[in-house]
């Protein structure tokens, strides 16, 4: 007697999970919000950049929001973590803090060239599509960092005339803004690109010592 036929695979189901080939995903789809934005970018692109079918990338995340979530949260998310649990780990005062701050940014920013514009066009910037992810995941970090600065002027290590809930924005806008938006800089002063190091340790001098 004839054996039954076995049910066919769906198109873009593999016979066997591979590991190896989701990260694959989910870094080309990293670097394609990076590189293009989040909006701009569709599961036929991140398919096509990684050398697969778009069946194949539904096989292992569902539908574009899912690819984007998972991306937050395995590629995006660790990061911030690495950098909150050094923050917060540093002990001493708010000046220490602060030049952790800076310090630990300069740091993300080296070894995650992709962060910066990948941060400021998605997140800081209205309608950015990885606002809502940001702020449901980092509601209890970010709120920390803030009453470091708020505890340090009750307590008169912070500069009276500083607003401290402005702290961590402008600290952002000192450190990720400026390497987001260093190649369009150097391609318009001319000038050569400036290091991450250097970047750093200008910003710890504009902290520290102000103007003069």
């Amino acid at each position: 007697m004839a054996k039954p036929k076995a049910a066919a695979r769906s198109a873009g189901r593999p016979k066997v999970d591979n590991p190896e080939l989701r990260e694959h995903l989910l870094d080309v789809a990293l670097k394609s919000f990076a590189a293009s934005g989040v909006t701009a970018t569709s599961v036929r692109s991140i398919a096509a950049d990684a050398g697969v079918n778009a069946a194949l990338l539904s096989y292992y995340f569902g539908n574009k929001a899912e690819v984007v979530e998972a991306v937050f949260d395995e590629r995006i998310a660790p990061v911030l973590s690495q950098f909150f649990l050094h923050l917060f780990a540093m002990e001493g005062d708010i000046q220490q803090f602060t030049t952790a701050f800076v310090i630990g940014i300069g740091e993300l920013v080296e070894a995650h060239p992709w962060y910066p514009a990948l941060w400021v066009r998605e997140v800081l910037c209205e309608g950015g599509a990885l606002r809502e992810l940001a702020v449901a995941r980092l509601a209890a970090a970010t709120p920390l960092v803030t009453m470091r600065f708020v505890d340090a002027q009750r307590d008169g290590e912070l500069n009276a005339a500083l607003d401290p809930t402005e702290m961590v924005m402008t600290l952002l806008g000192l450190t990720l803004v400026p390497a987001a938006g260093a190649p369009l800089w150097q391609a318009t002063s001319g000038g050569p690109a400036a290091s991450t190091a250097r970047r750093t340790q200008h910003v710890l001098s504009l902290l520290q010592r102000g103007l003069s």
